[in-house]
């Protein structure tokens, strides 16, 4: 394999994209097409991208627009959304494993967690998809859905050095629990060594990162939850009091 199509298969990570093989045509189309599909395989939920920009002589890129689609009966259309994702690879690791992605940055993403009646949320179903369809060792995997793989090729391993999720705009909806819906940012969300230090098979990290950065999300969701139900009790609490002194 050479430099130019393993620089290319790396860009596909992000995705968890079939990166033993590389397709003719447009590379950004490919990436934006894998990005898609792998997307929907591992989350069971549609995905989808609205522009691919890779510099390869840079050993870097950026993807605009990714969207992931709501579970259905949630109110919302998309639970997750990432208007800017650059990749920062290190070229140098090309010829050695694992190859090594030196930062993902995600920029301003927007999530929208919805809590149910029975406390289970969006986030909650589309993390379980995740843990079905990542495979539980490091092996290469292979959706179903899939055609395959066209090269017998060894799939290369990657790690991430850091993964940085700035300014996440958290839409917590409590409706459900007779609450309302409130508007939050998280803190920066930081990630290292995803993959370990042995990293994982390139068509498995993708997968890996997005079940990492939700999860991420959903605790400080389940945290916020939890305050604002203890604020609305404290709340009635206090009401109560004043009444009797009416």
């Amino acid at each position: 394999m050479n430099k130019l199509a393993s620089i290319a298969i790396i860009i596909l990570l992000i995705c968890g994209g079939a990166l033993w093989y590389f397709a003719s045509g447009s590379l950004n189309l490919f990436i934006k097409e894998q990005i898609e599909q792998q997307g929907k395989a591992y989350t069971e939920q549609q995905v989808t991208v609205g522009e691919v920009d890779v510099k390869l002589t840079q050993g870097a890129g950026s993807i605009k627009g990714l969207t992931l689609a709501n579970p259905a009966n949630y109110q919302q259309k998309n639970a997750f959304s990432m208007e800017d994702v650059t990749l920062d690879i290190n070229i140098k690791s090309l010829t050695e494993e694992p190859i090594v992605i030196d930062e993902i940055r995600i920029i301003a993403p927007q999530a929208f967690v919805e809590v149910s009646k029975t406390g289970s949320s969006n986030f909650n179903e589309i993390l379980d998809a995740l843990e079905r369809n990542l495979p539980k060792s490091d092996k290469p995997s292979q959706p179903a859905s899939e055609e395959p793989a066209q090269s017998k090729q060894p799939e290369p391993k990657v790690r991430v050095e850091k993964i940085t999720v700035a300014g996440v705009a958290l839409t917590l909806d409590l409706s459900q629990l007779g609450n309302k819906a409130h508007q939050l940012t998280l803190p920066e969300i930081s990630l290292t060594k995803v993959g370990g230090e042995q990293g994982l098979p390139a068509s498995q990290l993708g997968g890996e990162i997005i079940k990492q950065v939700l999860k991420k999300i959903s605790k400080a969701a389940k945290e916020e939850q939890k305050q604002k139900i203890k604020d609305k009790i404290t709340d009635k609490i206090k009401d109560k009091i004043t009444d009797l002194f009416k």
